[in-house]
């Protein structure tokens, strides 16, 4: 491999070289530690056959280590003016650039065009802050196929996303994702690592991605509706928060509430997958006898 491009010479160099300075735009923070990203590229691969997506590759910090641990890494950029450099920088020819928004991308087309018979897919990435939540869902809602996602975030997102039941950070993408997922945690990253200096410290996640789901639900939608009114108003009982989901009036909602064993004066945060996955099968349940 080429020398760590995670260094502060080596990002200056590339910077003045190509007149890549970041872009608030798009979020751009250029990490230089590159123990760290080689943590990262760990933890996403497990295998040198597996096909590795990259999001958002950057002047390709992380993206070195991944080549080096995977014979095929496809990387989504947005910004026209990083192809040439990671095409001319990261030395290895395995290396697949893709230019467009992977908001905008069929994730599972894009699997069908690059993954081989039998091959295994990870996501990884340096996220930006600004479009975290959005890519992570982005991801686990339209695509069946991948294996796990090893992403570094915002530290106050990576706490929001592994809290658990009654922890006052627990909110409906904790309870999104961790349907989807089981959350490990990889490393915390200082914010001093990173050219500029983001204002918060960072984490590493490593989300893999659950072969079946954690509970039995009649309507996912219901599941998700759930959740989504149930924190929509945090301060409200739930009694309350869910009145109104899927036309449902207060006395209905009561009455699934009592079925299900829960307390309507609880509030959402205090509610387990299993809890959630009660209300949503009643409100399911209710739905259909309209």
């Amino acid at each position: 491999m080429r020398q760590a491009i995670a260094t502060v010479k080596k990002t200056k160099e590339i910077q003045e070289k190509y007149k890549v300075f970041t872009k608030k735009s798009f979020g751009q923070n250029f990490i230089i530690e590159p123990g760290i990203v080689e943590k990262i590229a760990n933890a996403a691969i497990q295998s040198r056959d597996e096909l590795v997506f990259e999001i958002g590759p950057g002047i390709g910090a992380l993206t070195q280590f991944l080549c080096e641990k995977s014979n095929q890494v496809v990387a989504f950029e947005i910004d026209e003016r990083l192809p040439v450099v990671l095409e001319n920088e990261i030395g290895f020819d395995h290396l697949q650039i893709v230019l467009e928004d992977i908001l905008k991308v069929d994730i599972d087309e894009k699997i069908r065009e690059f993954r081989k018979p039998g091959q295994k897919v990870v996501f990884a990435s340096n996220l930006p802050y600004y479009i975290t939540t959005p890519i992570i869902m982005h991801i686990l809602e339209n695509s069946i196929h991948a294996e796990s996602i090893t992403v570094m975030m915002q530290k106050e997102v990576a706490d929001r996303i592994k809290a658990s039941p009654g922890n006052k950070t627990y909110g409906a993408i904790s309870a999104a994702v961790q349907y989807y997922c089981e959350v490990e945690q990889v490393i915390s990253v200082p914010k001093e690592v990173f050219v500029p200096r983001p204002k918060v410290d960072s984490a590493v996640l490593k989300l893999t991605i659950r072969k079946e789901t954690p509970v039995d639900l009649i309507d996912e939608k219901a599941f998700f509706a759930c959740i989504k009114a149930g924190f929509g108003q945090r301060r409200k009982t739930l009694l309350n928060s869910l009145t109104g989901t899927y036309g449902l009036s207060k006395d209905e909602i009561r009455t699934i509430l009592e079925k299900a064993g829960i307390d309507p004066v609880r509030r959402a945060e205090t509610l387990d997958m299993n809890e959630f996955a009660d209300i949503a099968n009643g409100v399911a349940s209710a739905k259909q006898t309209i």
